[in-house]
């Protein structure tokens, strides 16, 4: 719903896309199908670290070995980064989804005097589904095949009946946010 409302206020908005390189082809696809439709402006955004230096000191793949990290060289550096040319972020992040999310405020202060607005924060998942539905608006590929939190393919799986659709995401561990939304942006000392 928000990229519709963003495209009928101005085609020249940068939706800005985090590109990993560990997505689903599925989201890719999605991504061009969606912005060929409703006329977006995407700005693909890649990380600058090679997806083969992206290991633990001892050769482990980050993703499976360090989540935390792996979010944020994939991510968040490369969104602060492109953040610091901007007053504004409007992201489609909502409260239900995450305890995180539930604290969050309409419009927040962010990183490097960035405006964070949320302007769904408070939408359901029945008025997404509703707005979808009234505006005739297609559906990611793997919702239709039972993923209701969509990320990078290492770290999303198929959520069991009874599981918390955010519980796919990295799962078997307790991460529920990649930090691009939290204050988590600010590693460690022996991350940096």
């Amino acid at each position: 719903p928000l990229l519709h409302i963003l495209s009928g206020l101005s085609p020249q908005i940068p939706i800005v896309f985090l590109n990993t390189g560990y997505l689903f082809p599925e989201t890719l696809t999605f991504r061009d199908s969606v912005a060929s439709t409703l006329g977006l402006r995407v700005v693909d955004l890649r990380p600058d670290v090679a997806k083969s230096e992206q290991r633990t000191p001892d050769g482990r793949l980050l993703f499976a070995s360090d989540p935390d990290r792996c979010c944020h060289i994939n991510k968040v550096v490369v969104l602060d980064a492109y953040l610091r040319n901007y007053d504004v972020w409007i992201s489609g992040v909502r409260a239900q989804q995450t305890s995180t999310r539930g604290q969050f405020q309409i419009e927040q202060q962010g990183p490097h005097s960035t405006l964070r607005y949320h302007p769904i924060l408070d939408w359901t998942s029945k008025e997404i589904y509703a707005y979808r539905k009234a505006h005739d608006l297609p559906e990611h590929p793997l919702d239709v095949e039972g993923y209701e939190s969509i990320g990078c393919m290492p770290c999303t799986v198929r959520p069991f009946v009874s599981m918390d659709p955010r519980a796919a995401r990295w799962a078997g561990t307790t991460k529920t946010e990649c930090g691009i939304h939290t204050e988590l942006a600010h590693p460690r000392d022996d991350q940096r």
